[in-house]
């Protein structure tokens, strides 16, 4: 009964927040809690929810206070010149940008830890996505699925969890890995770079073209009927901006056109395409309006400094997270916002991401809570475990690696790593197979792990970039479900997760 109510609330959840019956936060909360409650919770619902939520109270402390450091940071002008010498790099290309997204995402993503990728990278490449009216479902999908394939580093977290769980030093899990790797990320760029053509299309049928000019891409002026659509929304906007004088202009205010001059013609949303609508930037809702009120261009090189200081120390590793962004949040807004009443303003100005960010983490603590307090994690697990056959006994690494995508979507890395592939290995190892295969194996379905609604950093990525985690789903789920394969495929050929 476990498992029938364990699989049927993962197919109610995910068709909820995929089809938009409900949102992810109210997914996350109502359909556990009936589920839970059909499984004999009862009262003691209550506390295993509470004992997860105190589980992730740091990790929504640092994602609340990261957003509301590098939301001052874009607000008071410090990516501005980042952003314009990115697109001096990249031109205003979709297809460059989106590659460009992508290398950057996989330099970061060597450190091993999701938060701190989606943090740097959304900093930097969110504010040429809203400039050049591209769509951050691209943004989320191409960082989601980079980051995710590097996530096998040995000092990552499901190889050093491999490693502990069944006693093999990490080198010799990842190793003989590494054609897999390759593999796995040369896929992903290929998805990045049709990702970049798809854009280029979408944003030409919305009247902005692309042309080669001197080897370089320009940006024509918006033509047609869509041009005096938008100008006429744009001067709206801007009369209606001037007038409010608030945080920049909004999604809807004056557009920082690509070579620094401004243009009226206001852009549509990003958020608009394939059903993207989201929540908002958790970073900036302003484009990068060169006029916006909280410009601090005298204090440039203090908060540059400032945040080299925190990205050192996050990466020294010697104060908690947490801690790091809220001395570095309070240092922010006293030198940039020395006025009580402008600190409140900014505060404010950020509340609705740092709301649904911090909301979604305490609901994925009401899924993972009840999943493990009623034993369905465990029940599906046994389960998964007694319907392997013997005869598929010597294919036990490769079942392993397919188990691994769905389970460790489902189920966070320590269940799976600690709890099931022990489990696997033993019995793999009556039928010849090494656990150092059934190691490798295991670590292939990180590509769709990642996008799991249960890893706080894809949620950290979505609210800062403004997108529904469906609309991320839709486009990410069967882009790192192929890449996971890929990566099992190459295993297999190449002789590292070997069949008994």
């Amino acid at each position: 009964m476990l498992v029938i109510l364990g699989f049927a609330m993962i197919f109610v959840f995910m068709t909820l927040i995929m089809t938009k019956r409900l949102s992810p936060i109210l997914a996350l909360i109502l359909v556990p809690t009936i589920f839970g409650l059909f499984a004999g919770a009862g009262l003691g619902i209550g506390d295993m929810v509470m004992d997860a939520i105190a589980s992730m109270s740091s990790t929504a402390a640092l994602l609340l206070f990261a957003i509301i450091y590098f939301g001052i940071m874009i607000d008071v002008g410090l990516f501005d010149k980042l952003v314009d010498f990115i697109l001096k790099v990249a031109g205003n290309d979709p297809v460059r940008v989106v590659l460009g997204t992508a290398l950057l995402t996989g330099a970061v993503s060597l450190d091993g830890d999701g938060s701190t990728t989606f943090i740097v990278v959304t900093a930097a490449m969110l504010p040429i996505y809203q400039r050049l009216e591209m769509s951050p479902v691209v943004l989320t999908c191409v960082a989601g699925l980079i980051n995710g394939t590097l996530n096998i580093v040995p000092w990552g977290g499901p190889t050093a969890r491999a490693s502990s769980a069944l006693q093999i030093d990490a080198n010799e899990i990842f190793v003989p890995m590494v054609p897999s790797l390759v593999a796995g990320l040369l896929v992903c760029f290929v998805f990045a770079y049709v990702l970049g053509i798809s854009e280029r299309r979408r944003l030409a049928k919305n009247g902005v073209a692309w042309v080669e000019d001197r080897g370089s891409n320009r940006r024509r002026d918006l033509v047609g009927a869509v041009a005096g659509a938008r100008a006429a929304t744009g001067s709206a906007s801007t009369s209606s901006s001037a007038a409010t004088g608030g945080h920049g202009a909004g999604n809807s205010g004056a557009a920082s056109a690509i070579d620094g001059t401004t243009t009226e013609a206001a852009p549509v949303s990003a958020n608009d395409t394939d059903g993207s609508a989201g929540t908002g930037s958790g970073l900036s809702n302003t484009a990068l309006d060169p006029n916006r009120s909280t410009l601090r261009p005298k204090l440039f090189w203090f908060n540059l400094a400032l945040t080299v200081a925190v990205m050192v120390l996050l990466i020294i590793d010697i104060l908690p997270l947490p801690y790091l962004f809220m001395i570095g949040t309070v240092i922010a807004l006293m030198v940039n916002f020395p006025k009580m009443k402008d600190q409140q303003e900014e505060l404010a100005s950020h509340a609705t991401a740092i709301i649904s960010v911090v909301a979604m983490v305490m609901a994925a603590g009401v899924l993972t809570g009840i999943m493990s307090g009623t034993g369905m994690v465990d029940a599906m697990a046994e389960w998964l475990v007694a319907v392997i056959p013997n005869s598929m006994g010597p294919y036990m690494a490769v079942i392993t690696g397919l188990l691994s995508i769905p389970m460790t979507f489902f189920m966070s890395n320590d269940a799976f790593y600690f709890g099931i592939l022990p489990v696997l290995a033993e019995t793999a190892s009556h039928f010849g197979v090494s656990a150092a295969d059934m190691a490798r194996a295991s670590i292939t379905g990180q590509p769709v792990h990642m996008q799991s609604p249960l890893v706080p950093a894809i949620l950290l990525l979505v609210s800062l970039s403004g997108v529904e985690l469906g609309d991320h789903h839709k486009k990410v789920l069967w882009r790192a479900l192929i890449v996971a394969l890929v990566m099992l495929a190459v295993g297999v050929a190449v002789g590292v997760i070997g069949i008994g």
